[in-house]
């Protein structure tokens, strides 16, 4: 005989999200409910609860023991330091964070070798294992500067090296018809592509456009990257705008999700990627948005000055590479166009004055 399942605790109520996620909460009658975010099942879970039936605030979490690694996290948190950083510069550390904190949270801070350091860091992809020195470089760098480290495990380890190749595919007017004919005008498909196609943003600054930036037909705003220290200034032209006004947008920004709610990059990023696919595409996305939008301005004639003040980089580095490469195919086909009258002057034959035959 199976065994008879044990009953909930009263007033426990569980429910799953429309992620597949299992939230538990508290409700005694017709009172308001009490979210238990401790794991069901922990000793933390019942005391959470015990909490709620008694109408008590939730536990304080207990933090970690001084000296440890979790310890020296939770103090660079306070800093400016960390303040200072972009939101997502910040969000993309405390990825890396977490995940150092359930391998050697416990470890003293000051335990932490550059061999640890090593093992973590080849333990993750290239493009991982970057982010990850920078999150442990900005961490230890202020860590030894408040001298509660009395060395950086950080200092002397290099990046891997870096995959040469052309980076992200950039769209071919092909690409745009297909995704088109799947997203016409009038989805909010079609307003992701051509907000990213006639802008030239990045995912960041592309979420956050909305009408509230826009005035006399020039939409500006501070761009993310640069922590709002760069504006950028990007007429809104007639083929964005009519895709605007077919919508659906949101209500302070033209990208949204279903029922106008705003999107994350993060989850713009998959959301794009997921039309390109439904449109067939299986290798595209925001960022070669960006790129073809660049290409064709430099090969339209913009100059670096004009490239800079529209994608919002600083120096000549960037905007070079794409007047650069626009000078080389418009000199190739000047050269090219001189080859082909230099060859048929070299074997055009003069005609006869008079008839060769009879």
């Amino acid at each position: 005989m199976d065994a008879m399942p044990r009953p909930r605790p009263p007033h426990l109520q569980r429910q799953v999200t429309r992620h597949g996620k299992a939230v538990w909460y508290v409700r005694i009658g017709r009172g308001s409910r009490i979210r238990i975010r401790a794991r069901f099942g922990t000793p933390e879970f019942d005391t959470e609860y015990q909490a709620a039936l008694a109408g008590k605030p939730r536990p304080a979490k207990a933090g970690a023991t001084a000296g440890t690694l979790a310890w020296l996290i939770e103090r660079y948190r306070e800093t400016t330091a960390w303040i200072d950083l972009s939101l997502a510069t910040r969000r993309n550390r405390e990825n890396h964070f977490r995940r150092a904190i359930q391998s050697a949270g416990h470890q003293p801070s000051r335990a932490i070798t550059q061999e640890h350091i090593v093992k973590a860091r080849d333990s993750r992809t290239p493009a991982q294992a970057r982010k990850f020195l920078d999150a442990m470089r900005g961490l230890f760098k202020w860590a030894k500067e408040a001298k509660h480290v009395t060395t950086d495990p950080t200092e002397g380890v290099k990046n891997p090296k870096q995959r040469k190749g052309p980076g992200f595919p950039v769209w071919t007017d092909a690409d745009a018809a297909a995704y088109d004919k799947r997203w016409p005008i009038g989805t909010k498909e079609r307003v992701w592509r051509d907000v990213l196609f006639y802008t030239g943003l990045r995912r960041g600054d592309a979420v956050r456009l909305g009408r509230q930036h826009v005035r006399e037909g020039i939409a500006t705003l501070r761009t993310e990257k640069s922590q709002g220290e760069m504006i950028v200034s990007i007429p809104i032209l007639p083929i964005l705008q009519r895709t605007l006004d077919a919508g659906p947008t949101g209500e302070l920004a033209f990208i949204c999700g279903k029922g106008g709610k705003p999107l994350t990059k993060e989850s713009f990023g998959n959301a794009f990627k997921d039309a390109c696919k439904a449109a067939g595409l299986h290798n595209r996305s925001a960022h070669g948005c960006r790129k073809i939008a660049a290409t064709r301005a430099a090969e339209a004639g913009a100059t670096v000055a004009q490239l800079n003040a529209i994608f919002g980089w600083r120096g000549t580095a960037m905007a070079s590479l794409y007047t650069e490469a626009a000078d080389r195919k418009r000199l190739a086909i000047e050269a090219m166009g001189k080859v082909q009258g230099a060859n048929e002057t070299a074997t055009s034959i003069p005609s006869p004055d008079r008839k060769v035959r009879d």
